[in-house]
């Protein structure tokens, strides 16, 4: 059975009650739509309407789709646990900006150092899970801050606005957030994604400078910098990435 608690939608603009539990989703109102349509995918629960659809059929469709989407959601959270699991010892993969990358250990070295695709950690051969699991996370928080500071400072003016302040976030849902004071949160699970899905979620934060919603000026915006950001917005739909404890 899934977390409903783990399956908040982070885009989510509307609320139903899902199992005794308030389960916040996706909602999309389309003149072009002529019925209702649901949508489970690793981000949520996702419901297109019709322009003029009463909130009340919406949350009708939702109960009447129940096992639908508790069996969906059910699904993508397996799935994604499947999918995360890091084996954390010698010899162990984690995805790095897109690639996988192989923990070392018994560098003689004083700090983490990435070595092509492995990652050699100074800690003895033969530590023990919890150790290697500090080490090689101390290791991605660093790599996380230092890329999202590149990665803003390159945007940024491409959008059009000013960036104050930094802050790496370990939300379980939402990858990243901003404040009219041009303060930006990215989640430091992003570091295991492709730089351009990366890209997206930058250029989504800093766009919402300009607009604190998601309006089609919101969007302008974003595209203006990513023509493609549709593209990048879906496959960042579909990505898993490990959790971080």
């Amino acid at each position: 059975m899934a977390d409903i608690a783990l399956m908040q939608h982070p885009l989510a603009n509307a609320c139903a009650q899902f199992g005794g539990e308030a389960l916040r989703y996706l909602l999309r109102r389309s003149a072009r739509r002529r019925s209702i349509g649901l949508r489970v995918d690793a981000q949520g629960l996702s419901v297109s309407v019709p322009l003029r659809t009463p909130l009340r059929e919406v949350e009708h469709a939702i109960h009447e789709r129940a096992d639908w989407i508790a069996r969906s959601m059910a699904h993508v959270s397996e799935r994604q646990r499947s999918q995360q699991r890091v084996h954390w010892g010698e010899g162990g993969s984690l995805p790095f900006m897109g690639r996988s990358i192989v923990l070392r250990l018994g560098a003689r070295a004083a700090r983490a150092q990435l070595e092509g695709d492995e990652l050699h950690l100074p800690l003895p051969a033969g530590s023990d899970e919890n150790a290697v699991h500090r080490a090689a996370q101390a290791w991605l928080l660093g790599q996380a801050r230092r890329l999202f500071t590149r990665q803003l400072d390159h945007w940024a003016p491409l959008v059009g606005v000013r960036w104050q302040r930094l802050t790496v976030s370990s939300a379980r849902t939402r990858w990243g957030s901003a404040s009219m004071g041009g303060a930006i949160r990215l989640n430091r699970r992003l570091v295991h994604l492709p730089p351009e899905l990366v890209d997206y979620v930058v250029v989504h934060e800093l766009a919402h400078l300009h607009e604190m919603n998601h309006s089609a000026r919101f969007w302008q915006h974003v595209a203006r910098a990513l023509p493609d950001f549709e593209a990048r917005r879906e496959r960042l739909k579909r990505a898993t990435v490990p959790e971080w404890g």
